[in-house]
């Protein structure tokens, strides 16, 4: 399981262009999900997402301060551009197999207590977003 997570200010998500979500401060987690991944990895995921201490100088954490997360999930994080010039996908978890483990992921951040938003999954999303900071880490289970 791999994540991108960026520090905001704001974040949104737009379908049909129509707002589905948003967020003040908090984070972006942009979630995929491999073949090989299963609900432990989505808890632990939640867990770090929930934990991370990257707010107030590197000493306080979205559950320290109650702020909120949206959780995307994006399939594009499993793209191999190792060869030519087209995008291989293989590595990506199909969405019979990723939508259960995201959906894993934003339920364990819930049951931690977490005020959780998200995309939908398959949609084409617009994503918002301002970095704040700007702050940007890749964690990988």
């Amino acid at each position: 399981m791999r994540a991108v997570v960026q520090r905001v200010s704001e974040a949104s998500v737009t379908i049909d262009e129509q707002r589905y979500a948003a967020i003040g401060p908090g984070l972006l987690a942009l979630v995929g999900v491999t073949h090989d991944d299963d609900p432990g990895k989505s808890a632990g995921l939640a867990r770090r997402l929930h934990e991370l201490r990257l707010f107030d100088d590197g000493r306080s954490s979205v559950a320290d301060l109650d702020l909120e997360i949206l959780v995307v999930s994006q399939f594009t994080l499993y793209g191999d551009i190792s060869r030519g010039r087209r995008p291989s996908w293989l590595a990506a978890a199909p969405g019979a197999v990723a939508e259960p483990l995201v959906d894993a992921v934003v339920a364990a951040l819930r049951e931690r207590g977490a005020r959780v938003q998200t995309g939908r999954f398959g949609a084409d999303m617009a994503v918002g977003l301002v970095n704040d900071g700007p702050v940007t880490l890749v964690l990988e289970l």
